[in-house]
């Protein structure tokens, strides 16, 4: 059973300056919840009940909303407000946060293995929190958690995007191995390829179940692109043991690390809510 979720949130956030200067990107709204506790809430529905969370130097905010506010709930204490802390209250009360900085930004590889010492030997999920998912049945999570009982290995969420968009992304290259779930065994991985260099157009987003091997994997990883020690390098060694799956997930996804991503996620959840109203 999966149990351990880790989410890496020490980077800067730089597309979204000034605003991110002493906000943690991980803390801009949609709405009125902050982009983690989204993920949160879709690893807790998933039955994942600890949090491990990657943070670094300017990140306290996280750690601060997933804790008890006691001069704040004193102060709602029996008004109309006092609903609004309802879903974090709920999450506070049913996980358990646990929390280690990555000292150097090296790449979501290096953040990964920073998280060991919070994960262990076990298997475990990967929540990117600027990669904002919805889906009116199972999360993806959910959905991924499946796919990873059956196939026990490494399981990585993917879906098509235009081929002028895969130097944004790491792109996966496979062999159909259920066409009613839409999952691949995978043969090929590159990050960011230049769409002329591209093996497909299955881009990898923001949500893997990791077997715990990846950690020695990783630290005989050498730094790839951008000077950056690269997850999909590491998943690419699991995958030529045919150890990686990759599921094209149910559901929307929003780039929320984009300004274009971040309003359209916000318009989306605006007009679920105004549908729930109505």
């Amino acid at each position: 059973m999966i149990k351990k979720c880790l989410f890496p949130a020490a980077g800067y956030g730089t597309r979204f300056l000034p605003a991110t200067k002493a906000t943690p990107k991980e803390m801009l709204p949609i709405l009125t919840k902050p982009l983690i506790q989204y993920g949160v809430e879709e690893a807790a529905n998933a039955g994942l009940t600890t949090m491990a969370i990657i943070t670094g130097r300017g990140k306290r905010a996280i750690e601060d909303h997933f804790d008890r506010s006691y001069e704040l709930e004193h102060q709602i204490q029996g008004s109309p407000k006092e609903k609004l802390m309802t879903q974090i209250r709920s999450i506070i009360a049913t996980c358990t946060f646990s929390y280690t900085r990555q000292i150097e930004m090296k790449g979501l590889g290096h953040a990964i293995l920073t998280g060991e010492t919070l994960i262990g030997n076990e298997a475990f999920a990967v929540i990117l929190a600027d990669d904002l998912c919805d889906n009116d049945g199972d999360s993806v999570l959910s959905q991924m958690i499946e796919v990873y009982e059956k196939y026990q290995c490494s399981v990585v969420a993917v879906e098509e995007v235009p081929l002028d968009q895969t130097d944004k992304y790491g792109i996966i290259s496979g062999n159909l191995v259920d066409e009613t779930t839409d999952t691949y065994r995978v043969t090929g991985m590159v990050e960011k390829p230049d769409p002329k260099d591209a093996p497909s157009n299955m881009a990898i987003i923001g949500r893997y179940i990791l077997t715990p091997d990846i950690f020695d994997i990783l630290r005989e990883t050498k730094p790839g692109k951008a000077g950056e020690i690269q997850i999909t390098d590491a998943l690419l060694e699991q995958a030529k043991k045919g150890k990686v799956i990759a599921y094209k997930f149910k559901g929307v996804r929003f780039d929320c690390g984009s300004i274009d991503g971040f309003v359209q996620a916000t318009n989306y959840f605006y007009d679920k809510e105004k549908e729930k109203l109505a």
